[in-house]
């Protein structure tokens, strides 16, 4: 009794120990350290907070320390592609290039070599710089948001032509089973927290729009050069001879009009036309058979209220050169998420892995005790109660391990199917994966860094304010192009023209003399196609004019709702840029305690571990020397393998807050070496360096107890 009440002790005082070591780990965290550290006393949560000035200020508060602007994710256009997506083809080279399509190319669905290179004794060895490489070269997650970039490109071609923005789906691509990654996530629209359909009131098409990109028609840009060619042969039958001189009427009639139209983003609108037509008839009334006519116009046309100025009409194109920057956002805010689902699934994977180990020791045990059991049951010096007991425990290890096996497969599946494109390589999905690292409980520098350091970090560094910044630039834009849309439209417009007519003389038509009123040969002047030509252009018969066309609509309801919705999604806006920088810094400040706590958990984990292992090494040896009992030794083998377990879970949420901090400070990329670019092209040149990581450490054999009190954790 004397041994069991020591070890009760123990446990006591260890669990005290870790309860009193994690305040003051978790107040160190924001102290430099120092050589010789002062004592640290707890502060109670319900303490009145002393004064403290203001150190970032996100309201934009005149004469206070503002947030820093969030750093824009660089370079601008994060890949080269074969075909540039912002750019026309040319007319130069193929005059019919601009009429074909575009093939984009098919989408590698095999996996890279290197994950092959992996594959060794029909395992997979992975470590987790290799896991991080191989997702990012052949997670679906990262290839899909990889082609946003080249559809954002699209919108920007559009708008260069005059033409409205379609959008980019910029919400995080959550395909990849496993993994937690719950930290603030955006998307929606104005005021949203996650993207969805529908709503109150929801439009025929059960999407509630935004205002987004509304306001005036941009002018289109793109040159149109129209044309019409014809031929027509018309009888037509007449009620009476006098018009005509026939009862039926025969005209055949060629027609060739051209046109060409042309925007500019002044507002300005250029169009010319040009028609021509050769017509042969019956009548006799008319003096030309065939009959050329000609007929040119030029009219400029400028809006002189909506829709005027370069500011209005070139509006979309500056907010799709934003959306863009938003997509390359929204890859970087991809990047962050998918690395640390790979990084979380594979700690699960280490601590599904380290279970499995646990629970073969266990087993083992547990087995060596019914052997030695049935040994001494056939001499004779055990009962055979104990050896039931013993054969119980087997049987409940062997279906923890079942279990735990069952869960390692599981696991390795979720690996693979984030590190994977092609899991029907029965080689490849069968193959076990090892893991090759362990977490290591060395501080990080984040840990001792100040919080408003921390904050304002991540402030600078997070893609969701990045993109929330951006979003309000764009909400400017379409405030400005809906006060616009108050306006009435009026139109000025100036044109000059020419027109002229002539052919070969009717061989029908009649003459006669005036004075006699008999029949006389016909003098009707004739010209050809080229003197008709030139009379168009010659200033002989002009037509010119200048007008305003004014449209004023009376009550305007429509542009007035519109204008107002607009201002009201704005200040949606800036409240959700707020509530950004709130929950960013809740979650910066809870990330620091979360490792402070679970570095202090995995310690004292580790200790009751320690203790378990050493209390059943004595137990196990005064077993031997029949001072205990079968019940005793089980049931230590019990408190071993709970003490393991928690040691497990301990571990696997330190690894898991640690990579969420980083997801928090947006520090993860250039932490772990991971070069954007590479990422945006899917070829890694660059090798990664996770930080913070050690080799497995083999199972520690039992230390000897001791009477010592426990040294206090650095």
């Amino acid at each position: 009794m004397r041994l069991r009440d020591m070890q009760a002790a123990a446990c006591i005082g260890l669990l005290l120990m870790s309860v009193i070591t994690q305040p003051l780990v978790a107040q160190q965290t924001n102290v430099q350290p120092q050589t010789n550290p002062q004592p640290q006393t707890q502060t109670s949560p319900t303490a009145p907070a002393p004064e403290q000035p203001v150190v970032t200020d996100t309201t934009g508060t005149p004469g206070l320390p503002q947030a820093p602007l969030p750093k824009p994710t660089e370079p601008f256009f994060l890949r080269d592609t074969e075909v540039d997506y912002t750019k026309p083809k040319s007319h130069l080279w193929n005059p019919i290039a601009p009429y074909t399509a575009t093939n984009v190319p098919q989408a590698r669905l095999g996996n890279t070599p290197q994950l092959d290179q992996l594959v060794r004794d029909g395992k997979i060895y992975l470590s987790l710089n290799d896991a991080v490489t191989l997702a990012l070269q052949n997670n679906y997650d990262i290839e899909i948001a990889r082609i946003n970039l080249d559809i954002a490109d699209t919108d920007i071609l559009r708008t260069k032509a005059g033409g409205t923005i379609r959008g980019v789906n910029t919400g995080l691509v959550q395909g990849t089973i496993g993994g937690t990654t719950q930290t603030v996530t955006g998307g929606g629209g104005p005021g949203g927290t996650s993207t969805a359909v529908g709503g109150g009131a929801a439009g025929a098409t059960g999407i509630v729009l935004s205002t987004n990109g509304g306001g005036p028609l941009p002018i289109n840009l793109d040159p149109v050069l129209t044309g019409q060619l014809q031929y027509e042969a018309a009888n037509t039958q007449q009620t009476t001879t006098f018009i005509t001189g026939t009862d039926t009427l025969q005209q055949n009639t060629g027609t060739y009009n051209f046109g060409y139209q042309q925007g500019f983003i002044s507002g300005t609108t250029f169009n010319f036309t040009f028609n021509n037509s050769r017509s042969t008839t019956n009548s006799i009334r008319s003096n030309y058979s065939p009959q050329l006519n000609s007929l040119f116009q030029a009219r400029v046309t400028q809006n002189l209220l909506q829709g005027f100025g370069p500011g209005l009409n070139g509006r979309l194109m500056l907010q799709a050169r934003n959306d863009r920057r938003i997509t390359d956002s929204a890859f970087r805010q991809q990047l962050l998420f998918t690395v640390t689902q790979v990084e979380d699934i594979y700690w699960g994977l280490v601590s599904a892995y380290e279970d499995e180990q646990a629970k073969e020791r266990a087993l083992a045990q547990s087995t060596q005790l019914t052997a030695d059991n049935r040994r001494q049951l056939e001499i004779g010096t055990l009962a055979p109660l104990d050896v039931v007991n013993s054969d119980a425990a087997v049987a409940s290890d062997k279906q923890l391990l079942v279990a735990s096996q069952t869960n390692l497969e599981y696991q390795q599946l979720l690996m693979k199917q984030a590190i994977a494109r092609n899991l029907n390589d029965p080689q490849l999905s069968n193959a076990p994966v090892i893991p090759t690292d362990r977490i290591s409980l060395d501080r990080l520098p984040e840990e001792d860094t100040p919080i408003e350091d921390l904050v304002r970090q991540a402030y600078a560094n997070n893609p969701q304010i990045e993109q929330a910044a951006l979003n309000m630039k764009n909400n400017e834009i379409t405030i400005k192009a809906f006060k616009n849309n108050l306006l009435p439209t009026v139109n000025a417009y100036a044109f000059y023209g020419g027109s002229a007519l002539g052919g070969q003389q009717n061989p029908v038509v009649t003459c006669s003399d005036p004075n006699t009123g008999l029949p006389i040969p016909c003098n009707i002047p004739q010209s050809g196609y080229s003197d008709v030509l030139g009379n168009t252009f010659n200033g002989k018969y002009p037509d010119k004019g200048a007008g305003v066309n004014i449209n004023i609509p009376l009550r305007n309801r429509i542009a007035q709702a519109d204008q107002a919705r607009s201002q009201m999604e704005y200040r949606q806006s800036e409240m959700r840029l707020q509530q950004l920088y709130t929950q960013t810094r809740i979650n910066v400040i809870n990330g620091q305690y979360a490792l402070t706590n679970d570095r202090a958990q995995v310690q004292a984990a580790q200790a009751s571990r320690d203790f378990a292992v050493q209390s059943l090494d004595a137990e196990q040896k005064k077993y031997k020397l029949g001072a205990s009992t079968t019940a005793l030794v089980l049931q230590q083998q019990r408190n071993l393998a709970i003490a393991a377990n928690n040691l497990i879970s301990a571990t696997a949420v330190y690894a898991k807050d640690r990579v969420a901090l980083g997801q928090l400070l947006s520090t993860l990329l250039d932490k772990y070496g991971i070069n954007i670019v590479d990422a945006a092209t899917g070829n890694i040149t660059h090798p990664l360096a996770i930080p913070g990581l050690t080799a497995p450490k083999p199972q520690e054999t039992p230390q000897p107890l001791s009477t010592a009190p426990a040294a206090p954790p650095q």
